[in-house]
Order: C-alpha cells, then structure tokens, then sequence
C-alpha cells in the first residue's frame, strides 16, 4: 500500500485497529510495553496497537538529549517528584504531565507503506486536526517538528523505529500546567515558549476526555481505519 500525498488519508488493510486507553500511565512502564509490544509485532503475533495515555510528571531526554538543556538541578527534580528518564526516541529533552494528552502507534511502518516522512507529518496532522476543533490554528514549523501557534509550541512529535515498527508518537498539550518547560529549553531549543489548548482558547476548561473522543474520529479518516476501543486490561491480558 502507498501512502497518498501529505495529509491525505492512507490506506491500510480493512480491518479493526486497536485502540487502548491506558489512563494515567507511569512513563518507563508504558515505555516497556511498547518495547514488549514492538517485539510481539516483529513476531507477527501481534497488530498494530494504538496507545492513548497521559504521564505523570516527567523530562525525558531523547537520542539528542544533553542535561545541558535541563535549566535546574536533578535535586530540584527531586524535591518537586518529577523523574528523568533516558529514551531512545527522536528529538531532545520534553516534558510529560497530567493534562497532555500521549498518542504512542505501535505500527509497522513498511506493511503501510508509510515513509518515516509522511508519517511524521501525519502525526503533526492529527495535532493540528485536534487543535481546529476547538478554534486554535496550529501549523508546523520547518526548524523543528511538532506544531505551533505562532511562536507557542504546542505539541511535540518523537519516535523510534526498530524493524520497520515505529512507536512512541506524539504529546499534545491540553491544560497541564506550563511551568515545568520553563525548567529546560524545550526539544532543545532556546527561547520556546510552550502553549496549550486551553491556554490558545481561553475558554472553559477543556477536558482531556473530550479530546479523547475526537482523537478517536480524527485517527479514523486520517488512516482510513475503524478503531476498536479496548480497557487496558484486555492488552495487559492478552498482549494482542
């Protein structure tokens, strides 16, 4: 299958996608099931997963990650709870918290027939798709992936590939609070400042629930796939 022009749908084989809503997730155990995830997919015993989840307070640091982007001291960390977290991902240092809402496909890139280009620039469509129901007008910026509202970032894109399976994904910000990316220079840029949704529109509180909902309907056009929602319980259970 090949995938058609940017940020039109592609096509996939005509069959249910998982689709799991782990909640509030810990960051490194989450991250060991997409590894245990990615490896059962290698093994064919597995189909693509969708993961949907929010972190506890995090900085995780990616392939390009250096401490020099972390603004204070691992003991500040300490004292505040937040952990730091080595990954294999793409990208620099970022921040995970409740209120932002983490999209990890756990995909076989290839079997899509999906360029890691045209992937990445779908996982920026489904952002900037998300952010245009709710009045914000997103867009991407060709100095660094992930998208923005003017000079504001607004959500961030990572990921990793081993044997043509990608996982982590993307992290939208919904209402999380914004003063821990004022603690590093985001994805390793200097003078970022970082935004919300709820903070684009001003308006009343914005649910991650509700952000939810229309994620789901947004990943269904842009794959051009019906998602099956399941509790987490069924992949801890079952592991596909």
């Amino acid at each position: 299958m090949k995938p058609g022009r940017r940020g039109a749908p592609v096509s996939v084989a005509e069959k249910d996608t998982a689709l799991v809503d782990l909640g509030l997730s810990e960051y490194r155990a989450t991250y060991e099931l997409q590894v245990a995830l990615v490896d059962r997919r290698k093994e064919g015993v597995c189909e693509d997963v969708f993961l949907v989840t929010e972190h506890p307070s995090v900085f995780t640091l990616g392939r390009r990650g250096g401490r020099e982007n972390l603004m204070v001291s691992e003991q500040f960390l300490d004292e505040k709870k937040i952990s730091l977290v080595h990954i294999e991902r793409g990208g620099d240092i970022t921040y995970h918290g409740e209120g932002q809402l983490v999209l990890y496909p756990v995909i076989h890139l290839r079997e899509r027939g999906l360029a890691v280009s045209e992937y990445v620039f779908l996982l920026e469509e489904i952002m900037i798709r998300l952010a245009a129901v709710y009045g914000v007008q997103a867009g991407r910026d060709p100095r660094n992936h992930g998208v923005w509202v003017g000079n504001r970032k607004l959500g961030s894109v990572g990921i990793a590939i081993r044997h043509g399976i990608s996982f982590h994904g993307l992290a939208l910000n919904v209402n999380l609070a914004l003063e821990p990316f004022s603690w590093v220079n985001p994805c390793g840029l200097q003078g970022v400042k970082m935004t919300s949704l709820q903070r684009e529109t001003g308006r009343r509180p914005i649910e991650t629930g509700d952000v939810k909902r229309n994620l789901k309907a947004i990943l269904g056009i842009l794959f051009q796939v019906d998602f099956q929602e399941y509790p987490k319980e069924w992949l801890y259970g079952r592991m596909c």
